[in-house]
């Protein structure tokens, strides 16, 4: 059941002095260092009373990918295999901090229930001595699949390196072997940095016919994807010019190249002859985030030349403007459709992950496509998910004035799925949009939150929120009216998510450019997950993932939800749908 509550309540109004600024003190704001690469950034609030211990099973998830214990992060070489999904990924057996990395390992038949199965890869010889590092899996031409992976020596001087199945009749592949010609790839050559030379591409043949495979490096002092070829897959020869190389940045980790038709949702395997119209996308990991361009790779010179060059990188797409990062794509050649796979650490701090005994977790698998136009990727959680979802209740029709809050009731708030429609009275009222916000999202999205009515927005959804308002977290839009189109905000605001200190709280957020007048509806939908909000706005447009500690999770005082809206104009859901989400058997040991 819903509650409609119109004007300023006195939720609304809590909700209000809460997204203003009370109870913390944003100019006691404090930030710390990143602890290792990729991880985020500390922030410290001051807390406004005595809370509960970090310590609790209530925060792991659900339905995300994690392991029972220790630190993980970046997903390796997922890959459909025999009726079984695999994934690998980078795990510490024995901390919750970075270090000493191997290829644990896990399948499923439906990417939500899975099992886990002995460790692919540990380190064990002097060329991955500190760690067995991110790479990918190729099923090549006789149908047996091939690891390649970055092995971390003594000095953590990085190479690319080799392994095959034991038995690669097992559709488990178990058991891993590493050939005597390890390593097969060395930082040979002249400007390569032997410590910034890592994460292998999964490999494609080209018109030679010949195997090529892609390495994140700094060449020259600068970010390249080297190119490498290969008769067999095991004897490599460096091209004499990368992929593509930007001296925007030093170094791209977790490179991703992979095609795909404009408007088309299924997927193309890089392995088979790729359709005329066709697009590529390099992705690649930089800035505590994935980014990506699009653009064609030209067969005659052998590189990826994108679209639309811009030298600022901070306007480079991103594939997820929230936690996510080092994610990597694969062909399901079970339903024809490309998955991408992303890494969320934890946004507390390494004592309380030392305390808990665990860190990090897989964003949900999503379905990843090209636009219609060709101009950007759309993300869609894998349809699998929806088995979990159960209790559905519905709503249509839901008029939003300025001010106005309506309850979601008679679900899971802590674990649920929520799809609403959100559709303008009129776009007058739109303000006009600056281009400099795209400079600093973030920037914007504290500026312009929840607590700030503007033309059209801010009007979305406030999750995990506790029954006096004190701890919430707000997903909402704003919308702009630029020269020729409508530009939307979405935000992922977590500065009120709890009332814990030492967590890192920002305001995350991204724009997309939207045809209101032809589309109506801006969809929004939010998987929430006790620890995970993940969030998909514009139907994929801009993803957003987040982590959050709500204190009132813990001390089993629930958490309320709300549709919202504090613009100007008043905004109708058109369409609300909500599930509570079953557990899903999350890393069940096979015996």
């Amino acid at each position: 059941m819903f509650h409609h509550r119109h004007g300023c309540g006195w939720p609304f109004l809590l909700l209000l002095l809460l997204l203003l600024g009370f109870p913390f003190d944003e100019s006691s704001l404090l930030r710390g260092e990143a602890a290792a690469a990729g991880s985020h950034r500390v922030v410290l609030y001051p807390e406004s009373a005595t809370v509960s211990s970090i310590v609790s099973s209530k925060y792991r998830t659900a339905f995300h990918f994690q392991p029972p214990k220790n630190w993980i992060n970046d997903p390796n070489g997922p890959l459909y295999y025999k009726g079984l999904y695999h994934l690998f990924y980078q795990y510490n057996p024995g901390s919750v901090v970075p270090g000493n990395k191997t290829w644990a390992h896990s399948v499923s038949t439906d990417l939500v229930n899975w099992l886990r199965l002995e460790t692919a890869l540990d380190r064990t010889e002097p060329y991955d001595a500190k760690g067995c590092w991110s790479g990918s899996v190729t099923v090549l031409a006789d149908g047996r699949p091939a690891i390649l992976y970055t092995g971390a020596d003594d000095v953590k001087n990085q190479a690319q390196c080799i392994a095959f199945p034991s038995n690669s009749s097992d559709p488990y592949l178990r058991e891993w072997t590493k050939p005597s010609s390890n390593p097969v790839i060395r930082p040979d050559g002249p400007g390569l940095n032997p410590r910034q030379f890592r994460d292998p591409t999964t490999g494609w043949t080209g018109p030679d016919g010949q195997w090529r495979i892609a390495v994140g490096a700094e060449l020259d002092g600068y970010s390249a994807a080297l190119l490498y070829k290969s008769e067999d897959f095991v004897s490599w020869s460096r091209v004499d010019h990368p992929l593509y190389s930007s001296n925007s940045s030093t170094m791209w980790e977790c490179p991703d190249f992979f095609a795909a038709l404009p408007g088309n949702t299924s997927g193309l395997d890089l392995s088979a002859a790729i359709p005329n119209g066709a697009k590529h996308v390099l992705k690649m990991s930089l800035d505590s985030c994935d980014k990506y361009m699009v653009g064609v790779y030209d067969l005659e010179a052998d590189k990826f030349v994108p679209d639309n060059f811009v030298d600022d990188r901070r306007l480079w797409l991103r594939i997820d403007y929230g936690n996510y990062f080092a994610s990597k794509s694969f062909f399901d050649a079970k339903k024809g459709r490309r998955i991408i796979w992303g890494w969320a650490n934890e946004s507390d701090s390494s004592s309380d992950d030392a305390a808990k005994g665990w860190a990090g977790i897989q964003a949900i698998p999503r379905t990843v496509w090209l636009d219609s136009d060709g101009n950007q990727l759309l993300q869609w959680p894998v349809e699998e998910i929806e088995s979990l979802r159960r209790n559905e209740i519905s709503h249509q029709g839901i008029e939003l004035k300025k001010g106005d809050m309506f309850e979601i009731e008679g679900t899971d708030t802590l674990q649920a799925d929520v799809e609403i429609e959100f559709e303008p009275g009129t776009m007058d009222e739109a303000d006009a949009f600056d281009p400099s916000w795209l400079l600093d999202t973030e920037k914007h999205c504290r500026e312009a939150d929840a607590s700030a009515p503007g033309g059209l927005g801010p009007f979305g959804l406030v999750v995990l929120a506790s029954d006096d308002m004190e701890e919430h977290t707000a997903v909402h839009f704003r919308v702009y009216k630029s020269k020729h189109k409508h530009v939307i905000l979405m935000c992922s605001d977590l500065r009120r998510s709890s009332l814990r200190s030492g967590l890192y709280t920002p305001a995350y957020g991204g724009f997309f450019e939207f045809d209101i007048e032809k589309e109506r509806k801006i969809s929004l939908r939010t998987l929430i997950d006790r620890s995970a909000v993940e969030s998909f706005g514009g139907g994929g447009r801009v993803c957003i993932m987040a982590r959050v500690y709500p204190v009132a999770l813990v001390d089993d005082r629930g958490a309320r939800m709300y549709a919202f809206n504090n613009g100007m104009t008043t905004v109708m859901v058109s369409q609300l749908k909500a599930w509570s989400m079953r557990r899903a058997h999350m890393n069940v040991k096979k015996g």
